[in-house]
């Protein structure tokens, strides 16, 4: 049996009816790996009743345990040449059964990865979320979360992207177009098919606007649980840079493509009962829970940063005056601190305002989740706002390099406490592999500098 989430989902009966009459051929079963993307198989959908359905289907574990550019890289406990890289089972959740409008005749069901013995594999982001949200049910809360993503979109393909080493591309907007109806126009053809069709997905979409550097926009979707919000965040980016292919157009959530302003995605969360009460505010405002909550976050910062920032690119977001949080501190409708507080009575919540466009929203939410429980768990007390420009405080700061996270993230007690052993170290693990691959790299920056000139 499965319970879809809307209307919209389909049931595994009304999908079984629609492979049985032919409106639906293709059945794409798909993951979310460790740098946030979708991973998985395209399946004739009549194979995928008879062969599929009842047991899900496998994969190589090195899917977790490979860089940016699927190389196999050395360094993971869960996956090696030594361990055979062997099979992990694709565990369908029925629950997730989407129409793909922009594919035709196609459906996706997102998957949990686990052993072949049927135990997770607790190194997977979905199974970290998982486990830290059954830690807030067992202390009788469940979590809201909404991702606000920004990218940047371009008329250039991806192809010819490529071919231009990813430079001197061609904005779709030549001006900055933040909140502008006439620069949103510009790119309306390609943005309300994505709309729509996430909509057709299942997705309750808000609304679009432009931002501010060139070519850069944000589509905005309504708040849900925790795990449905990570969820549709990974189809959405997938089917965001599907769409822009299928329209000749590229787009990118990467956290800095140029020196103007980076791509953020703030992240809102906030704690309900699981009976539905509400615990962030009480009859005097904010709840003594509330504040216990966003402490713990502060105090999680840095520990978690490499969660909520996991690529080298990542870190050059940070910098003061660009909207972009450097330090830690939490305000009342404050964007220059990471912690800004927003809404009143059961609209509020905290805002993230650390993570990029390139997070990988499990492993952030888990964080947050992690953090947050720790506060609560252990009673801290919030200190008070900070009030003015959080840039020129002079307080402690985000971590602002991939290497300084890093340290923080494998060294932190809090981090293997709330998240294990096994989840820092392959995590760390991720972070040595990209720190090793950039420090061996020539940048386009050196060359310029060097070449002639020294």
């Amino acid at each position: 049996m499965s319970h879809p989430r809307n209307d919209r989902y389909l049931t595994v009966d009304q999908l079984t009816a629609a492979i049985n009459d032919g409106s639906i051929d293709t059945v794409v079963v798909a993951f979310t790996d460790m740098q946030g993307r979708l991973q998985g198989k395209r399946l004739h959908g009549r194979f995928f009743l008879d062969h599929v359905l009842a047991h899900g289907t496998e994969g190589c574990n090195y899917l977790l345990a490979v860089d940016i550019d699927m190389n196999t890289v050395d360094g993971y406990k869960m996956s090696s040449w030594d361990r055979g890289y062997g099979d992990m089972e694709f565990a369908l959740d029925l629950d997730t059964i989407r129409l793909l409008v922009h594919h035709p005749a196609t459906v996706l069901i997102q998957c949990d990865l686990v052993w072949l013995d049927h135990t997770p594999v607790i190194q997977s982001p979905r199974a970290i979320l998982k486990d830290q949200l059954a830690k807030a049910e067992a202390l009788g809360y469940t979590a809201l979360a909404g991702t606000e993503l920004e990218f940047i979109t371009f008329e250039d393909s991806y192809e010819e992207a490529h071919l231009l080493q990813w430079r001197d591309l061609t904005p779709s907007n030549q001006y900055n177009v933040d909140y502008s109806i006439i620069g949103t126009s510009r790119v309306e053809p390609m943005m309300r098919e994505i709309r729509n069709a996430m909509y057709a997905a299942g997705m309750d979409v808000e609304s679009l606007k432009g931002e501010c550097n060139l070519g850069q926009h944000e589509i905005g979707f309504l708040y849900n649980e925790a795990l449905v919000s990570a969820d549709n965040h990974s189809v959405y980016k997938t089917a965001a840079k599907e769409i822009a292919s299928q329209h000749g157009k590229s787009l990118t959530f990467m956290a800095k493509y140029n020196e103007r302003e980076g791509s953020s995605c703030h992240i809102h969360l906030s704690l309900r009962g699981t009976d539905g009460s509400l615990v962030f505010a009480d009859g005097n405002g904010r709840s003594a829970l509330y504040d216990s909550f966003v402490a713990g976050l502060l105090v999680t910062m840095r520990d978690f940063t490499l969660l909520y920032a996991p690529n080298i690119n990542s870190y050059k977001r940070f910098a003061a005056g660009s909207f972009a949080p450097t330090t830690i501190a939490w305000g009342t409708d404050n964007r220059t601190c990471a912690i800004r507080l927003v809404g009143k009575g059961p609209s509020a919540r905290l805002e993230n305002r650390v993570p990029g466009g390139d997070v990988n929203p499990y492993l952030a939410l888990a964080a947050m989740m992690a953090g947050g429980l720790y506060g609560i768990e252990q009673g801290l007390t919030l200190e008070p706002e900070f009030i003015g420009n959080a840039y020129t405080s002079g307080r402690e700061q985000v971590p602002h390099t991939l290497r300084e996270a890093r340290e923080a993230f494998t060294n932190s007690a809090v981090a293997r406490a709330t998240l294990g052993d096994e989840v820092v170290d392959h995590y760390t693990n991720m972070a040595d592999v990209e720190l090793a691959a950039f420090e061996a790299a020539v940048t386009d920056w050196e060359l310029r500098r060097s070449f002639e000139r020294m």
